[in-house]
């Protein structure tokens, strides 16, 4: 029997305490009492479970899995879960704190919660994969439910992950319950455009921040790294809107043409060979310089913490896209609004997902299943709302987009913790 620990670890910083600092700049901002910016830089609950797994050899690996909840003051917690080599409990526990300010901001009854498996999933069978699902849902049983706490896909995670969590739950009620977790396949109660939904929140983002400038997404050179569910379909819906996407990458490489990567081609090219290596008609690049070209649009799509104070500098992208969460750290932020950079916070611009998650989450619930075309609708709606708040937020009181959404969405966390009162 082997234990399976995190590896060396990508992040320079340390991501919970990026979090509370960043609620601290806000509620500096905002006035917030010093006593709720204390209960609101706590997570509620943080559990650590083993995660014992019979591998297709015989032998037996433990895991180490996570799930935290950061808030419920609004609703039941909501997140993903994360099959990561990376993954730590700090690294959880600020992607929760994240969540919790996405549904306040995009207006959705939740709280934030996050999950996370220390284990590399492309390294591990398919049986294997759903022997580790299944073992850490039976884990975190009593810590999820419909109205409790609603897991989601995240990285290294799909809607085939979600169908395990969702069965092994279901098992163990006696009862299919299809709220239990979001993002499961469109056979087992899983919302249409739900895959998508990350990727066209980005979208309509970019889309507002272009219009609000006076410009049109037509014509606009765009960079992209990562191409899993998120960088992959803004690569395709940004070609789609006539943008020329001229680098793409995903973990095993980076590409960049200058006239624009053959972004359906490269769809098909992932699918068929699970990478984006050996594509034709791309120059190799490395993720590092994918960074620095000159776009119009940078969309980081993948992990934390790639634009930080070591390359900020050399960024010439005019709009950053945060597609991933915390893909800028707060020092590389500083030194990008001194040039002048847009950023499209994480917060605002990767939100598309739980919105659509939580569309899911009623489906499931009611057993009613809307069209794709009115899923869509609703999500502009919300996100286009989201979007015009925080840009007038922002100009009103002169401050970054992301102090901005923030404000508004730790306002509101405050707001119904001040209303619920505190216990006993």
């Amino acid at each position: 029997m082997t234990a399976v620990e995190a590896g060396a670890t990508h992040l320079r910083e340390n991501p919970f305490e990026i979090a509370r600092n960043q609620l601290r700049r806000v509620a500096e901002a905002f006035d917030i009492d010093p006593n709720l910016v204390a209960v609101l830089g706590a997570c509620k609950k943080a559990v650590e479970v083993s995660v014992p797994v019979s591998m297709d050899d015989g032998h037996t690996e433990v895991f180490k899995g996570y799930r935290v909840t950061h808030n419920v003051a609004r609703g039941p917690s909501k997140g993903g879960i994360r099959y990561h080599p990376d993954v730590t409990l700090d690294e959880v526990k600020s992607l929760a704190m994240w969540m919790t300010w996405k549904c306040a901001l995009m207006g959705i009854p939740f709280g934030g919660a996050k999950g996370g498996v220390v284990c590399d999933p492309k390294r591990l069978s398919r049986s294997e994969l759903e022997r580790l699902t299944r073992r850490y849902t039976s884990e975190i049983i009593n810590e999820i439910g419909p109205e409790k706490d609603i897991p989601a896909p995240d990285v290294g995670t799909d809607g085939s992950v979600m169908a395990w969590i969702f069965d092994t739950y279901s098992m163990n009620k006696g009862h299919s319950v299809l709220g239990v977790v979001t993002g499961k396949p469109l056979t087992i109660g899983g919302s249409l455009g739900r895959e998508e939904a990350t990727a066209r929140g980005a979208l309509y983002c970019i889309r507002d921040a272009v219009a609000k400038q006076d410009r049109s997404l037509a014509g606009m050179r765009v960079a992209v790294q990562g191409f899993g569910n998120v960088g992959s379909f803004l690569a395709k819906f940004m070609h789609e809107e006539g943008a020329i996407v001229v680098a793409i990458s995903d973990s095993t490489v980076a590409l960049y043409n200058p006239k624009g990567i053959d972004v359906p081609a490269a769809f098909a090219h992932k699918r068929e060979n699970r990478t984006l290596a050996g594509l034709r008609d791309a120059e190799q690049i490395t993720n590092e310089e994918l960074l620095l070209l000159d776009v119009d649009v940078l969309a980081p799509c993948a992990l934390e913490q790639v634009i930080t104070d070591r390359n900020a500098d050399r960024v010439r992208a005019s709009i950053i896209c945060e597609g991933a969460n915390g893909p800028v750290t707060p020092s590389a932020d500083a030194i990008l609004e001194d040039k002048g950079v847009l950023i499209l916070p994480d917060v605002l611009a990767n939100a598309g997902g739980v919105v659509v998650s939580y569309f899911e989450w009623v489906q499931g619930l009611q057993e009613y299943f809307w069209k794709e075309v009115e899923v869509n609708a609703k999500l502009n709606d919300i996100v286009s709302r989201a979007f015009d708040e925080t840009w007038e937020t922002a100009h009103k009181r002169d401050m970054p987009m992301r102090v901005a959404a923030y404000g508004l969405a730790v306002q509101r966390v405050a707001e119904a913790t001040v209303t619920r009162g505190i216990y006993p």
